[in-house]
């Protein structure tokens, strides 16, 4: 049989890794396997990658795992939202090994290749999965980019990406677009799918997006809220209709899914649509707690009624 790489995380145990082993394919049954290793007198783990031989006999498996690989690890976290320079220097720092610019070049490298990238863009952003990585001493700065472009074309395919089209009717590059800024605008999970719900509908009534999230991005780190507004960039949404050219930072799972999956518009009844045009919709939406949470508006009169409350409960500048 072929082998494959099976992956030991810190603190994982011989009963914490049987369940996974199962399900991804290298043994049956995790509890005769956790009964025969600990029978055989136990494994000691070392965290690191095994390459092992799917459904081989767990005499074999277990002899695998008992051989620590070669390589030492380190745990590198990654968190949602995060641009592909700040990725570079967080896996600089903890490796001490890995060049943050030779991950960046790696990252607008054309060789190497996520399915979702337009042939007319140069870079990966949006296109690496933001995750906890195991890199291991002997992977180079683009083994490790062609990892988290792997993990997120398979944690997209999951949430239903390659349908985009028939979901929200945009591509799944342009769906990645829209999770990013849903990924750097909302605070809480709740909010997800009508913050994807304002940005589908201002983009088809050809209303400027105007999300404040797009201007900070790749923005000198002393640029003033007004500057920003005032600069001429392909990604100042309040200057230019449409999406931004690239994602603007690296969305999670639940980013994307609200992205395939935007909320409905309010039902009629709803007191949102009193004095809204039809067909009601979400257009606007401001900060409106403490734990940042976003008040919905389908006309511009709610929403500047919900600044000024925001305002003066001091949640806005």
């Amino acid at each position: 049989g072929i082998e494959a790489t099976f992956t030991v995380n810190e603190g994982d145990s011989i009963s914490s890794i049987s369940g996974r082993l199962r399900d991804e394919g290298f043994i049956t049954n995790a509890s005769v396997f956790r009964w025969y290793v600990a029978r055989k007198g136990g494994v000691d783990l070392v965290p690191g990658y095994y390459q092992i031989t799917p459904k081989s006999h767990m005499g074999d498996i277990m002899a695998r795992l008992k051989i620590p690989p070669s390589a030492t690890f380190t745990k590198v976290t990654f968190p949602e939202g995060f641009v592909i320079t700040q990725m570079a220097e967080r896996l600089a720092e903890k490796t001490m090994r890995l060049s943050a610019d030779q991950f960046v070049a790696s990252a607008n490298d054309p060789s190497i290749v996520s399915q979702y990238r337009p042939p007319a863009v140069s870079t990966l952003e949006g296109l690496l999965f933001p995750d906890t990585y195991q890199v291991s001493g002997d992977e180079n700065e683009a083994q490790v980019v062609q990892r988290m472009v792997a993990l997120l074309e398979r944690v997209a395919r999951q949430v239903g990406l390659d349908d985009s089209q028939k979901l929200v009717g945009v591509s799944p590059y342009k769906a990645l677009i829209v999770a990013s800024m849903i990924e750097r605008e909302a605070t809480l999970g709740s909010d997800r799918a009508k913050i994807a719900r304002v940005i589908y509908n201002r983009l088809e009534i050809g209303m400027k997006l105007q999300i404040d999230a797009t201007l900070y991005y790749n923005a000198p780190v002393d640029a003033t809220f007004s500057d920003l507004k005032a600069l001429d960039s392909p990604y100042n949404t309040y200057l230019y209709k449409g999406l931004p050219p690239t994602p603007i930072a690296s969305p999670g799972r639940a980013a994307i899914d609200a992205a395939l999956h935007p909320a409905p518009n309010p039902s009629s009844g709803d007191p949102i649509c009193s004095n809204a045009p039809t067909p009601c919709r979400y257009l606007y939406y401001v900060l409106s707690d403490a734990d940042g949470g976003h008040t919905f508006a389908a006309t511009l009169a709610q929403h500047e009624a919900n600044v000024a409350t925001a305002r003066a409960a001091g949640l806005l500048p």
